[in-house]
Parts: structure tokens; C-alpha cells; sequence
């Protein structure tokens, strides 16, 4: 679950992540040797084999999906060369990068910013905050209060893929999902049929599994899903017309493949003819799950959509 979870993450950020088209990206290793980067003197650059695209960056991404910097840190750090003094400030800038999305609604309080560090600065912070690297304590070196996680370097890159997931998942969840406007839902009144139908209330407090902004986009499926499916599917070759539902979740309501069609065929009518009226409008069996998703996801290649999605 969590391979497939990261395989989506890193499919968006890589197409969607940053202004200036695609950047392929691996978590967790190129983001922890991105802001890692150090800038070097020309004299030094001759020995200095990768050399980062300024508009490439995690902060750059993260500047591009929030509209602003994190106050206090550019989007091009410069890192000292001592490797405890590096050590230290990306420490603090995980600090603070966590702290700011934390502030934005972000739930990443089993983040700890020593398991964003490449496991070469983890290292040293171990030894630091343990005392096992004589002549390199300082007052701000010790994490008074605060538990001291000494990983072995397997565990370690387990524990920091899935804190980069994690990171990534919360910036999309605040800084991409808000733009999520009510002004997609289609008019109620235009929508005769959806009277019987349980509504979704999109308010704050109304659900403990999904934001104000994933409810809106389930009224969305369900107000499509109920517009177009005697429109799509009305010379149905497999079915006829499909019946009501309720759409309250992303997983098991989407996995026929009719509820995406529907809003597909929204935006895009001329793929009803050439492939929606071919899927099966009351799948029963798995080949028949198979073959409307297959006729789906060969309708988001025809429109160019193609961003990688395993049938």
C-alpha cells in the first residue's frame, strides 16, 4: 500500500510540482540532496560534479505550490562546508520547514527533522546529540526533553522514504487541495433526480476522514456522476443505463471506472461514442472491473492525460 502510495506521490510532484515542466524526482533521495546542495566558489565548482537547476529545487517547488517562501529561508540556501555546521542549520531548516506546514493544518507530528536529514548528516546528529563525537557539542546540539531515535542505517532510510511521503502528501493536502473551489458543483436545482439522494455537507466539522475540500469534490463525483450517466450510457452496448449511487469515498465507489467516466465525459462528450458506451454499466465480475478500467485509462491517453496510471 504505502509503495503504491509513494509511486502516486512522486507521480504528481514530478509533472505537477514545479512551474517550469516536469522535473523527475525520487523520494527520498534526490529531495534530501537537494536541499543539500551546497554553493560552492568557481575554484571550488571545478571538483563539484552535479550541479543543481536553480529552478529545480524542493524550496522552489514548495514556493511554486504556496505562493510564498518559508520566512527566514531562501529558496537557494548556502551551506557551510563543516560538515557538524551543515549538519546543524538543514537541521534547522526541517525545523522550520515542518513548523510552517504544521501551521498551515499540516499533521506531521511523528515527523521528526533528523529523519529528513541524508543519512550521512543523520550520522553525525546521532553522534552529536549522543555524545559520541568529542569537540563538537554545543549548547544548541542537545535536544533537551526530546528522545533520541538511533536508527540503523537500514531503518533509518525506511523511517526518512516515509517521512518524505508523508511531507509531500500534507504540502498537497494544504496547499493544493484549497484551491478546490465550491464554484465546480453544478446548480442542485438543475439536478431533479439528486432530491432523494443523502446529501454531503461540505462544512469543517462534518467529517473526521476527509476536509471540507475532498467532501466538495465528492459532491462534485456525485452531482456528474448523476447529470451524465443517461447521457453517456443511454446507447449503452453492455448494460443500459447504469443505476443511482451514492459516492462517499475515493476507493471502493471509484473502482468500476463509471463514476471517473462520468466527469471525463463531462469535459470531453467525444470520447462517450469511441469508448465509454463499450464499458460494462452494472459490472459484476473482475474481468469486467478490468475492462472498464482498461477503456478508461486508454480515454486519458487520447486526451493526453497520460500520467502513468496502472489499470
Amino acid at each position: 500500500f504505502f509503495e503504491k502510495t509513494l509511486t502516486a506521490v512522486k507521480t504528481w510532484f514530478t509533472l505537477f510540482g514545479w512551474s517550469k515542466g516536469q522535473n523527475p524526482i525520487s523520494i527520498p533521495y534526490s529531495l534530501r540532496r537537494d536541499v543539500c546542495i551546497v554553493q560552492l566558489t568557481v575554484a571550488q565548482e571545478k571538483d563539484f560534479k552535479r550541479k543543481l537547476d536553480k529552478d529545480k529545487g524542493f524550496y522552489e517547488m514548495l514556493i511554486r505550490l504556496n505562493g510564498q517562501p518559508i520566512p527566514g529561508i531562501a529558496a537557494s540556501q548556502s551551506l557551510p562546508l563543516d560538515p557538524v555546521e551543515r549538519m546543524f542549520q538543514l537541521h534547522w531548516q526541517h525545523s522550520e520547514l515542518l513548523s510552517f506546514l504544521k501551521s498551515q493544518g499540516a499533521y506531521l507530528s511523528h515527523v521528526m527533522p533528523e529523519f529528513l536529514l541524508a543519512p550521512e548528516d543523520y550520522r553525525i546528529w546521532t553522534e552529536v546529540n549522543t555524545g559520541l563525537r568529542r569537540g563538537s557539542m554545543r549548547s544548541s546540539g542537545k535536544l533537551s526533553g526530546k528522545r533520541i531515535f538511533v536508527l540503523e542505517d537500514s531503518a533509518f532510510e525506511t523511517i526518512s522514504k516515509r517521512a518524505w511521503m508523508d511531507v509531500l502528501l500534507q504540502m498537497y493536502k494544504v496547499f493544493v487541495l484549497p484551491r478546490v473551489s465550491s464554484r465546480i458543483v453544478p446548480d442542485p436545482s438543475s439536478l431533479e433526480s439528486l432530491e432523494n439522494m443523502p446529501g454531503i455537507k461540505s462544512e469543517p466539522l462534518c467529517s473526521n476522514i476527509y476536509s471540507r475540500y475532498e467532501r466538495t469534490i465528492l459532491i462534485w463525483l456525485n452531482k456528474h456522476y448523476e447529470k451524465n450517466r443517461k447521457i453517456v450510457w443511454k446507447d449503452s452496448q453492455r448494460g443500459g443505463i447504469p443505476p443511482m449511487r451514492w459516492i462517499v469515498n475515493f476507493d471502493q465507489d471509484l473502482l468500476d471506472g463509471l463514476v471517473l467516466a462520468a466527469q471525463i465525459a463531462a469535459y470531453c462528450p467525444y470520447l462517450i461514442p469511441t469508448h465509454f458506451i463499450k464499458m460494462y454499466t452494472d459490472p459484476r465480475t473482475h474481468e469486467q472491473f478490468l475492462h472498464n478500467c482498461l477503456i478508461l485509462v486508454k480515454a486519458l491517453r487520447a486526451i493526453n492525460l497520460n500520467i502513468d496510471i496502472k489499470v
